[in-house]
């Protein structure tokens, strides 16, 4: 069989995914691994009304094919919010509705990326960007990150590359929780400052800000070949898959549109009609604070937890908002050794190694996640893996 696969699916590393389900799947194990948004997050009862309210409304419009951008409503809503929050001058015509965030990066990679053009993402990144791009075949090249943002030296030496693109994740980053300050997102921008280089900033965790003022983006509004993604899989409904970009260079729109017509025609229109409808009859702002409040005192709990029972050679990552947080283990306790031994405790967790484009060591560092677990189960299960690291630093 191998020899019929083609070059592309061939390049797309594994993923500890299905096995991070699968074991997640028995009730016996908590889960800090997949992230997955809290049910809090669903407006159950606010769009099951939007889904009569349309149909009764716009009839048959809302089972049809429809066009490729997205629901002019939609698109307007999320241009009138962004220009809101962001003052970045964008409008509906500068947004594409995407099949979620997955999407939007694969049809911009696929826009962007020849074999051997050289990428730029952050080390460690989201680990499905990883497995997104090297489908392509690119050359990767890895910044690391600090708690200010990039290492600007390699970032430096990166664009002396001619990247087609650089990848980041400025606010709450999957898989760190690392936030860029201001002064390192104005650095960013001299370094990319009038080169062809796209920027792309995904923001999939930015209207879940626990503490801190929220931040400009870095390019979007100054730099021509700028990309923000969005989403409401994270404030609304994962399951729908509605994500969008948002890019004002018209040409490059055009050449997604292309990409994304031949991908699937159009994203998902039920779903867009019914998140039209909900953000028009009802505070979304009001549900994002609900979603803040819950998050913060998860974050809390496990930041809490961790500081009981962790031994002291294990550091960690608090961050201001988002979904996660990245915990560095001595070096001898290599995270795909912990992670069956933490399994057997009744625990489980990502590796880091996931989240690097190569790692030959072996990562010595972990993804938690706090956001649908009980306070309950985030204290118990960060007892039940600090036992574990604790056995092995024992070996």
């Amino acid at each position: 069989m191998e020899k019929l696969l083609s070059d592309t699916i061939k390049a797309i590393p594994a993923s500890y995914v299905a096995e991070i389900l699968e074991a997640a799947a028995d009730p016996g194990i908590i889960s800090l691994a997949g992230g997955l948004p809290h049910p809090l997050s669903f407006p159950k009862e606010d769009l099951l009304a939007s889904i009569n309210r349309i149909i009764e409304t716009d009839g048959d419009k809302v089972f049809q094919y429809s066009s490729t951008q997205g629901l002019p409503a939609l698109r307007e809503f999320i241009a009138d919010r962004y220009n809101k929050k962001y003052n970045i001058g964008i409008t509906a015509d500068d947004i594409l509705i995407t099949s979620g965030s997955q999407q939007a990066l694969d049809i911009i990679s696929k826009s962007l990326t020849n074999k051997g053009d050289a990428v730029v993402v952050e080390n460690p990144t989201y680990l499905a960007a990883i497995q997104i791009f090297a489908q392509y075949q690119p050359e990767f090249v890895t910044i690391d990150l600090n708690e200010e943002g990039p290492d600007f030296d390699q970032l430096e030496a990166a664009m002396k590359k001619n990247p087609k693109f650089i990848y980041l994740i400025p606010n709450f980053q999957n898989p760190t929780g690392l936030t860029y300050t201001k002064e390192a997102r104005d650095k960013v921008y001299e370094l990319i400052k009038g080169t062809d280089t796209f920027l792309i900033e995904d923001d999939p965790y930015g209207e879940i800000r626990y503490s801190g003022q929220p931040l400009p983006y870095i390019g979007m509004g100054r730099h021509e070949n700028s990309i923000v993604l969005g989403t409401f899989s994270k404030t609304a409904t994962p399951g729908m898959r509605i994500g969008f970009i948002i890019c004002k260079n018209k040409e490059f729109m055009k050449a997604l549109m292309v990409a994304k017509e031949c991908a699937d025609l159009h994203t998902n229109i039920f779903g867009q009609y019914m998140l039209a409808d909900y953000v028009t009859h009802n505070d979304y702002d009001a549900h994002i604070e609900r979603i803040v409040a819950l998050y913060k005192q998860n974050a809390e709990a496990m930041v809490a937890a961790m500081e009981k029972y962790f031994p002291e050679e294990v550091t960690y990552t608090v961050p201001e908002g988002g979904m996660f947080l990245w915990v560095t283990f001595p070096e001898k306790v290599k995270a795909m050794k912990l992670a069956p031994k933490a399994i057997e405790k009744g625990v489980i967790f990502v590796p880091g190694d996931a989240f690097y484009v190569s790692i030959p060591e072996g990562a010595h560092t972990a993804r938690l996640n706090y956001t649908n677990a009980s306070l309950e189960k985030i204290d118990e299960g960060i007892k039940k893996l600090a036992d574990a690291i604790s056995e092995i630093m024992a070996e």
